[in-house]
């Protein structure tokens, strides 16, 4: 802010960084980080309990001691990084059973480093013109439960995705394009489009099998790798309790070297993604942790913490419990469903949940159900003590307890009539944190129920909503690749205008407005568009 009254020369001149000198030094010592357990609040941001397992957003796991030594370890030293992942990869292979391994600046940079190898090889001149793919087997056949979020990482090395949804489609789906197969590990995998089954015939075409297994407990031996796959991909601060910047990448030796080509210190595409040599010892030391660890010792303690909450929450009158088992190898552990009447008990399940991540201490729960819109009758919080550290359970039980407990029975309350028509099409402007883009919508109501379609400038979707006297509410999800794109909208309406938030999700927020189409009859005269 400096510049708007002074050049740096005017400055240092007039003697005036004398003067301002102890003013910045005041400012650098208020409030200085703290090392040690309070790091977090020192900054002024609020650490969570995790009851909900190992999700990015949320930080994924806590490193295990062992790893934390290994990478302070490991960051007092020089090393020469091609020397160190040739004996990371050969380390790794003897403890998994795989060809070969290498570490990855997380799961995602794994998807991207193998299908950059099955692309373009080890070949320099291929490597470097990624993710220009013209000229190259670019085609990556994908089951159409594969499809997911994570598609992002395999097309931005410049790949396109096939979507089959049947072995006939699969079968033909092979050409001179088709550089890889891409599997997302889970319960599809074990039907008709299993891996086993999709190996078996893109090993006689001489495509390579990737199985995206971000979240998944690691198998010794390897359960992908068994049934036909080439490369199979795992997040190394997840399940692991790795660095939360690595991941791993198991499988055919040849493969798996030609993608660290790709990733960094190398100069091509996966240059940005670099993992150090703290990411790729710790990580190391993280895999020869799982063969040492007590599984079932952590199986019974995470049993014990689900009992201990149980116990807590069914004081509350009309509360009960479940336990759910895992249905696949990611997040693999028991869960805790707690389940009530919202209307009789006077509070939703999402009402809980979000009184629970407020709250002090912070909860993340792992997931809920019931709300004053949908269903409150069929209220619940789901408990998943995965990545719950000792102590926290005590914590929790009671928490969740008094949020129940403290609940008081509202009496029902009927919705206000819609005191505005909003029929027929409407021009929106959004505007994000960066940028803006214009949008439009076609509403259907009746009565307070709303219904229609929301138009992107790529995209649309169905919407769906309720108009209570002014006030809007309405959401929409829009499908792209692998993924949807969800909007929350809420606003306040009159005739011809609505203006409010938008909710997006992991995108932040955006402001709206939105304005009744305006037509222009011949003869000039303007009139709104009510119905369409």
């Amino acid at each position: 802010m400096l510049s708007r009254f002074f050049n740096r020369r005017e400055l240092f001149q007039a003697g005036g960084w004398l003067a301002i000198l102890p003013s910045f030094q005041r400012r650098a010592q208020a409030d200085p980080l703290r090392i040690g357990a309070d790091i977090y609040q020192s900054i002024g941001v609020r650490p969570l309990i995790n009851c909900k397992g190992t999700f990015t957003i949320i930080s994924g796991s806590q490193t295990l001691p062992e790893v934390k030594a290994a990478m302070d370890q490991a960051s007092r030293h020089y090393v020469h990084l091609d020397e160190l992942m040739e004996a990371v990869g050969k380390r790794l292979a003897e403890i998994t059973g795989a060809e070969w391994g290498m570490v990855s600046c997380g799961c995602a940079a794994a998807l991207a480093h193998a299908t950059a190898a099955c692309i373009a090889g080890a070949d320099p001149e291929k490597l470097q013109r990624l993710p220009d793919t013209r000229g190259l087997k670019n085609e990556v056949i994908a089951p159409a439960y594969s499809r997911n979020v994570y598609d992002h990482a395999v097309r931005s090395v410049g790949a396109r995705f096939v979507t089959v949804n049947s072995i006939e489609e699969y079968t033909r789906a092979f050409n001179e394009r088709t550089a890889m197969v891409m599997i997302l590990a889970g319960p599809g995998d074990e039907g008709p489009l299993g891996t086993q089954a999709l190996a078996a015939i893109a090993r006689q075409r001489g495509v390579p099998v990737l199985v995206d297994a971000a979240a998944e407990r690691l198998t010794i031996p390897n359960i992908h790798l068994q049934r036909g796959a080439d490369l199979v991909a795992y997040s190394g601060g997840k399940c692991l309790r790795g660095p939360q910047s690595a991941g791993l990448l198991l499988g055919n030796k040849n493969l798996v070297r030609a993608a660290w080509l790709h990733s960094a210190p190398h100069h091509a595409f996966g240059r940005p993604m670099k993992a150090g040599k703290e990411e790729i010892m710790g990580m190391l030391a993280a895999v020869e942790m799982w063969v040492k660890r007590d599984h079932q010792a952590e199986w019974k303690e995470w049993e014990s913490w689900l009992n201990q909450i149980a116990a807590s929450v069914t004081r509350v009158s009309g509360v009960t419990t479940k336990v759910l088992q895992p249905e696949s190898l990611s997040n693999h552990a028991p869960r805790l469903q707690i389940l009530w009447n919202g209307e009789e008990l006077g509070i939703t399940g999402a009402e809980a949940e979000k009184l629970l991540y407020e709250g002090n201490p912070r909860i993340v729960l792992g997931g809920s159900t019931g709300s004053r819109r949908v269903e409150p009758q069929k209220s619940s919080l789901t408990i998943m003590p995965y990545m719950m550290m000792p102590g926290e359970a005590k914590v929790v039980a009671e928490r969740i307890y008094a949020v129940l407990a403290g609940a008081r029975k509202q009496p029902p309350r009927s919705p206000l009539p819609a005191a505005v028509n909003l029929n027929g099409q409407w021009d929106v402007e959004l505007r994000f944190v960066l940028g803006g883009a214009r949008h439009k919508f076609i509403f259907e109501q009746s009565g307070n129920e709303l219904l229609g379609t929301h138009f992107g400038e790529q995209l649309s979707g169905d919407l769906r909503g309720s108009v209570e006297g002014d006030q809007v509410w309405f959401r929409s999800s829009h499908r792209y690749e692998g993924t949807r794109l969800g909007y929350e909208f809420t606003g306040r309406a009159s005739s011809d205008r609505i203006t409010g938030t938008v909710d997006l999700g992991e995108y932040g927020e955006a402001q709206f407005t939105a304005v009744r189409h305006q037509y222009t009859q011949p003869g000039g005269v303007v009139r709104p568009v009510k119905n369409v």
